[in-house]
């Protein structure tokens, strides 16, 4: 008989991968980095570990956001001061053309990623940069090829 394997937290092992988010398509990045954060693309992934890989993804000041996410009306970014009447709100348009598309980026993982402890946990594996420096060489990250995956993942 055939017994299911659950992996020990010294038998995981973290690989570090660099992305280029020019052209890239802002779900369809996300969701393979929640899934490569997560660990679901190895075969000793286990739910109730931290067996994801570090993800460093530069350029996300030249990723595309497709539909009307960048209308006027379009996707909006809600938050809230904890005092009366202190709603926040920001739309995606005005975060790309104010510069902070990491935040676009971070906020489209952290709603696919679980939110819990653990969740908390590997989105501090996450590393996003606007342009294409980056502190990371020392860890020598393996190039991750999202555009070649699906004709669909890029634009332009």
């Amino acid at each position: 008989m055939f017994k299911t394997y659950s992996i020990k937290e010294k038998e995981v092992q973290k690989d570090w991968f660099i992305v280029d988010a020019s052209g890239l398509v802002l779900g369809r990045l996300a969701s393979i980095i929640a899934k490569m954060l997560r660990g679901k693309h190895k075969p000793s992934f286990t739910p109730h570990m931290d067996c994801g890989d570090h993800i460093v993804v530069t350029n996300t000041d030249k990723m595309v956001l497709t539909g009307n996410k960048l209308n006027r009306d379009g996707k909006i970014y809600y938050r809230h001061t904890g005092y009366p009447g202190g709603i926040k709100s920001i739309t995606a348009q005005k975060a790309m053309n104010e510069g902070k598309s990491e935040f676009v980026l971070k906020k489209a993982v952290e709603r696919m990623i679980s939110r819990n402890k653990m969740g908390r946990k590997q989105m501090t594996h996450l590393y996003i940069y606007p342009g294409l420096e980056h502190k990371h060489e020392a860890q020598k990250p393996a190039t991750l090829d999202v555009a070649g995956m699906n004709r669909k993942n890029a634009r332009g």
